[in-house]
């Protein structure tokens, strides 16, 4: 299972697992470009599916996790990476006069995305494979972000609680045999990126070490090599050129 695999980052390890014959449930909320991914994956030998689901909705989550297991019969690994932002600064002021603040509504928002589909998403998945008596792997997607990053008081937040909770999970769980690792990506050359203002992103560049963006499919990379070695527990895993923020 993969969640916000209908773009970016979800989309490249979808196509990396289906390549390598795994069967794959792909969600998200967009409907559109989830077909497109169900199509790519679609060229190789695994099954595919598609679910639609927001992973911040309690209810929508236990939905298609209970779809995905009457469908596959059971629910082997999970790849939490669905995500958004709402950047801005804590407080915009000049002169000592406040111009904006981070509104209360954008740093739910996120949260509720990025940390607590995760959780959701999380729990649903170990009791699943607890229930199933099946060995799993819950792998989540974290960031550089979570080390704290100018301008991304929530989406920082909220990736430092997925390393965390991924630490707290891999202990609970091994003693079902289910393990729990992260992935803490540098920039990649997604639409997310893409958006970052130029100036922005040259300062970003200057930067890292390699001396460019990481591209989706040495992420998803990554992702497979996490997913397929029994000994990665409880860590995340740095995929970032060296960047250090």
């Amino acid at each position: 299972m993969i969640t916000g695999a209908a773009q970016g980052l979800g989309r490249e390890i979808a196509k990396a697992l289906a390549a390598r014959h795994a069967n794959v449930a792909l969600v998200d909320t967009d409907t559109i470009q989830l077909a497109e991914t169900q199509r790519l994956c679609g060229r190789d030998a695994g099954t595919s599916r598609r679910y639609v689901a927001d992973i911040a909705d309690e209810s929508a989550v236990e939905r298609v996790f209970a779809e995905i297991r009457a469908d596959f019969g059971a629910i082997d690994a999970l790849v939490s990476n669905a995500g958004i932002v709402r950047d801005g600064l804590l407080v915009k002021a000049k002169d000592r006069t406040i111009e904006k603040t981070l509104s209360l509504a954008d740093f739910q928002n996120v949260v509720a995305v990025d940390l607590q589909g995760v959780f959701l998403c999380g729990r649903a998945a170990a009791c699943h494979m607890i229930e199933a008596g099946r060995a799993g792997v819950i792998l989540n997607i974290s960031s550089i972000s979570r080390a704290g990053n100018v301008g991304q008081t929530s989406y920082s937040a909220a990736k430092a609680g997925v390393a965390a909770m991924t630490v707290v999970w891999a202990k609970e769980l091994a003693r079902h045999r289910i393990r729990v690792a992260a992935l803490a990506p540098g920039f990649i050359e997604t639409r997310m990126v893409a958006a970052i203002p130029s100036k922005i992103r040259e300062r970003i560049l200057s930067g890292v070490p390699l001396g460019r963006f990481a591209r989706p499919d040495e992420v998803a990379d990554a992702a497979v090599f996490a997913l397929k070695n029994d000994y990665v527990n409880g860590r995340v895993l740095e995929i970032d050129g060296g960047l250090r923020l």
